[in-house]
Formats: C-alpha cells, sequence, structure tokens
C-alpha cells in the first residue's frame, strides 16, 4: 500500500509553482494559469483555493498545515486514457507486430486472472507504478474474467483512486480459455456495472476488446448496455494496425470502415475512448467529432509495435477530441512524461509542432474534459477532487542544469516532457492525502530487493 502521511488530514496548504488551464492551449495563448508563487488549499478532499500566495496568505488560519514545496511545480494528476493492467508483467516482450504479440504474449499472459488472488497482486502493483508516474485517474482494461474486474476495483477503492475500468469482451478469434458469450458478456457487465460503477470513486467502462474478437451479436449487446447506461464508459481498440484493419474489413463486409463496425453497434458517443485511431480518414474524423467519441493517442505503443504515426493536427483540424494514453503494455512506460515525449516526435514526424504546455492540458485538464470529468478533476478548480502531482525540478542533474538556463514556461515545461520520467515525480496526492513520495517510494524497493 502507498505511504500516507499526515499531509491532507485536515486542512493543508501547499505553496509551490501552480499550473493549471482555462482552454486548450492551441486555441488561446492564455489558456495556461502559471503562478510562480502560487499556494494551493485543501480540505475534506477537494480543493479550497488556488491561486497566487499573496493573494491566499490570509485564508492561512491557526489550523491549516503549511507545506512549503517552494522552488516545485504543482500539476493536476495525469490521466492516463489507455492502458492494461493485466499486461504489467508482459511489458517489452518482442514480437513482429500486433496480431503476433497478442498471440503470443497478451493472450497467455491474461490467462491467469481467472485468480482472484493473481489478480489482485498484478493491481496492487500497477497501482503503485501509476502514482509513482504521476497518474492518479486512468483507464484500465482487466481481462475477460469478472475477478480480475473486482480485484482491480477493490484495490483501487483501498486507495481511493478515481479509476475508469471494465471487463474485457470477446467471444471469438481469441483462445477458449479466454472467450466469454454474447449472453455472458453482457450478463457480467450489467453485474460489475451494478457492482461497481458510482461506488466511490469508482467508473465503468464497457470493454469490447476489438471488433474482430467480438462477433456482431456481442456488439449489439454492447450497444444495448450502453444505451441503457448513458453514464458509463465505452473503451476499445480502432484502426491500429494496417493487417488489423484487413481482418475487420473481412470479418464485417459491408461496413465503410472499421470505426463504422462500431458506430453502426451504437457505440460511439459521449464517453467513448478509442485506443489509437491511426488509419483515419477524414469522415472517420468527422464522426468522432460530431458524435463526442474520443481519441486516445498511445506513442509509446505505435511505436514499439510499429502500427503507424497518428496525425494529430488532422485531428484538431476535424475537431476531434484527443487525449494520451500509455497502452502498457504495448506501450513501453507508465510514465505521461515519457508519452509525451514520443507525442512530440510523433507529432515532428507529420509536419506538426505540438507544444509541451498543449501536452500537459492533454494529461490533465484536456482529458477531464473530453471524459465529461472536468468538473471533478483534471484542474485543481475550487470544488474539484484534490488529485495532484509535485514536479521536482532538479529530480536529475540533466533536469536541474537546463531548467537552470529555462527562459520561458514553455521551456519548463518541455524539459520536463523531454526529459522527465517517474523520478521527476516528488509526490503524488490523491483526493488531498500524500499516496506517492519519491525517496520513500526508492527506500521501499531497496528493502523489497533486499528480501
Amino acid at each position: 500500500m502507498s505511504p500516507i502521511d499526515k499531509h491532507g488530514v485536515g486542512r493543508t496548504a501547499y505553496r509551490a509553482m501552480l499550473l493549471g488551464f482555462a482552454g486548450d492551449p492551441a486555441e488561446s495563448d492564455d489558456a495556461a494559469r502559471f503562478e510562480e508563487d502560487g499556494l494551493l488549499i485543501v480540505e475534506a478532499g477537494h480543493v479550497v483555493a488556488k491561486g497566487s500566495y499573496a493573494a491566499l496568505a490570509d485564508q492561512l488560519t491557526p489550523d491549516t498545515q503549511l507545506r512549503d514545496l517552494t522552488g516545485k511545480l504543482i500539476v493536476p494528476g495525469f490521466i492516463d486514457t489507455h492502458v492494461h493492467y493485466p499486461q504489467t508483467d508482459m511489458i517489452a516482450s518482442p514480437a513482429s507486430g500486433l496480431l503476433p504479440w497478442l498471440e503470443h504474449y497478451t493472450f497467455p499472459t491474461e490467462r491467469r486472472f481467472s485468480d482472484a488472488a493473481s489478480a489482485r497482486e498484478t493491481a496492487d502493483f500497477f497501482l503503485e507504478e501509476l502514482l509513482a508516474c504521476g497518474t492518479t485517474t486512468a483507464l484500465v482494461y482487466c481481462t475477460v474474467h469478472k475477478e480480475s474486474v473486482d480485484a482491480f476495483f477493490a484495490a483501487s477503492e483501498a486507495r481511493q483512486l478515481r479509476m475508469i475500468a471494465g471487463k474485457v469482451l470477446m467471444d471469438r478469434n481469441c483462445p477458449e480459455f479466454l472467450r466469454d458469450t454474447a449472453q455472458s458478456g453482457y450478463d457480467d457487465s450489467a453485474e460489475l456495472i451494478a457492482r461497481w460503477h458510482g461506488k466511490g470513486r469508482q467508473l465503468y467502462a464497457l470493454t469490447p476488446r476489438f471488433a474482430p474478437t467480438s462477433t456482431p451479436e456481442q456488439l449489439q449487446a454492447c450497444g444495448a448496455l450502453a444505451q441503457a447506461h448513458p453514464d458509463v464508459f465505452v473503451q476499445t481498440h480502432v484502426a491500429e494496425n494496417v493487417d488489423e484493419i484487413k481482418w475487420v474489413a473481412a470479418l464485417y463486409p459491408g461496413y465503410r470502415s472499421y470505426l463504422d463496425v462500431y458506430d453502426r453497434h451504437g457505440l460511439l458517443r459521449r464517453r467513448a475512448i478509442y485506443g489509437h485511431c491511426i488509419h483515419f480518414d477524414d469522415r472517420d474524423r468527422a464522426r468522432m467529432a460530431e458524435s463526442g467519441a474520443v481519441a486516445s493517442h498511445c506513442p509509446t505503443s505505435n511505436l514499439f509495435l510499429g502500427s503507424g504515426l497518428f496525425d494529430i493536427a488532422k485531428a484538431g483540424a476535424h475537431g476531434m477530441a484527443v487525449t494520451l494514453g500509455t497502452d502498457v503494455g504495448g506501450g513501453t512506460a507508465f510514465s505521461m512524461l515519457r508519452t509525451m515525449n514520443e507525442a512530440h516526435k510523433v507529432a515532428r514526424l507529420s509536419g506538426h509542432h505540438l507544444s509541451a504546455t498543449r501536452m500537459f492540458w492533454l494529461a490533465t485538464a484536456g482529458a477531464a474534459q473530453a471524459l465529461d470529468l472536468d468538473g471533478t478533476i483534471g484542474t485543481l478548480a475550487p470544488q474539484t477532487e484534490a488529485d495532484f502531482i509535485v514536479l521536482d525540478p532538479q529530480a536529475t542533474p540533466l533536469l536541474e542544469r537546463r531548467m537552470q538556463r529555462a527562459e520561458s514556461l514553455e521551456e519548463r515545461l518541455f524539459a520536463f516532457a523531454l526529459l522527465g520520467d517517474d523520478r521527476a515525480v516528488f509526490e503524488t496526492y490523491v483526493a488531498g492525502r500524500c499516496v506517492h513520495r519519491r525517496d520513500d517510494d526508492a527506500r521501499r524497493r531497496r528493502a523489497l530487493a533486499a528480501h
């Protein structure tokens, strides 16, 4: 379990640099709201006030605990919109492409998640990794087993995290030991929604793995659940790999595109998050924007598997909502900072400059807005849930040296994005409680290694 200290109990104030957003930096030059000497006041798990220290110092009542983090940067907790917790133990597995990778590594690994104890141990480790990297909310794929979902949500609830997750649906083109049916998948999902959606900070996502592993009957049943529960999320994969697209065309003849398969089964709507979205045409992008569905751009996974390059400029031109995802274990890092690093490089290969300010927005306020959670997380605004992280500009000698020469907020954030990783995350707070501290975590890991 993550360390939880006295900070966050009662009324606590944090003096540090503060970063928040009032909009998309791609649309407004003053969307980023930065305080060089800021104060964040938290009580009962929520933000009470945020602003300059000078303006808010008179709110430091005698019972307010003050943490002086001068020189460090507080930002909203990162939001990872596409990640597979059962794939934690198969990260960095070599394969020639997506489909062989699924067959040789993913499916065999997911088999053991029928065991509740094994699933819980992995969920605990997975969540600790997320928190160490500053990720406080994620859209998480479990496995086809109900036990994997219960284990994940139990681990998340114990930490009071705001997580979104769901049981994978697969009723064809997968091993028998991972196969459900259209009816059993429907029944299991309905049961899990009733048990977990809205319980504390837990939210449910209907999770067909991808069109090739679901029959039309299963997608139709999933669409019926989505219609019956408009506040639950939908998550799946689309247009990730050229061979995959050819497979979908053979399995679903008569559909205009891969995306159209989901659309015609009622799965394209607000709170629907589609991983990858690489091989889209303009009609797909326009339909995503019209429906309110969200693309999760997963650059480390796309590069690792050789799937292709997501065109963020074209997505923006069509008004398509975009967020960032690590896609572990196809992705090669839990760190959203490292994900930003690769997202910038992928954008450059398509001739687009993706600023660090916008990448931080995509991983925080932009993601919260796309998920319909912008009044809840992602902004540090008063009354929102106090999920935030403390970034250390002196985390490594190279980062410190570069920061000394930074002449703007963009340069500071760019240094974090291009040079940072989990070492840059000094502390992570969830609902106002410190659930990760870098130095404590390092000692814990050394102790575990010694035993």
